[in-house]
């Protein structure tokens, strides 16, 4: 198993504060969400930090190297349980895991807010799409969702019907974590899984922590 892209604390940028006692500055395997059996299509694989973030209208999940001191990302590749095997994927959500020094989680998340809000709809290779924002409750210190909608297409034909996938980001204490799921080859994300994975995601971070 490829084991995931890590950030040490000499990465971050010139002029950061040095990472407090027990802030970390490496991201283990461990700390990543891993899909049940049933849900797995193939084994996890570490994956680019940049290509895993999402983006929408610019780089609103990218951290600026604020107070960030280890940074990783996976990506899990799902199906609906009981699929055939020569079925299709359903679709892969990606993971990013950030570690924070100080109050740098926390500021990550009032950015993000901030510049969500600014960007109710995007466009995507010529479609329109559409983002809805709302707080996640239950997960972690706190959370948000998002959902992305536009007109489903099928071969570039429109199917007159829509589609949707959705953003999950949360902080556990000094760490963030943002998952995107990605319906495979542009349909719909499955939110059903979507759900379970961030909650494992976060239960996962959890027990990483202590």
């Amino acid at each position: 198993m490829a084991a995931p892209t890590v950030a040490s604390a000499s990465a971050t940028p010139t002029g950061a504060p040095t990472p407090s006692a027990g802030t970390p500055t490496t991201i283990p395997t461990s700390a990543f969400v891993e899909l049940p059996t049933e849900l797995r299509k193939s084994p996890r694989r570490g994956t680019d930090v940049a290509e895993a973030l999402p983006k929408l209208c610019g780089n609103e999940f990218g951290t600026g190297g604020r107070q960030v001191t280890a940074s990783a990302a996976m990506t899990n590749t799902y199906q609906k349980a009981g699929a055939p095997a020569s079925n299709v994927p359903q679709g892969m959500i990606h993971q990013v895991i950030f570690t924070f020094d100080g109050e740098g989680a926390s500021a990550y998340l009032t950015r993000l807010r901030t510049a969500v809000q600014a960007c109710p709809s995007y466009e995507q290779s010529g479609n329109p799409i559409t983002v809805k924002s709302e707080p996640l409750p239950g997960v972690g210190d706190e959370a948000l969702l998002l959902t992305r909608s536009w007109k489903g297409t099928m071969h570039g034909e429109s199917t007159g019907g829509n589609s949707s996938s959705q953003i999950a980001v949360a902080r556990v204490d000094n760490v963030v974590t943002v998952f995107d799921d990605q319906g495979w080859e542009g349909t719909s994300g499955n939110p059903t899984i979507m759900d379970q994975v961030v909650r494992d995601g976060v239960k996962t971070i959890d027990t990483w922590q202590g």
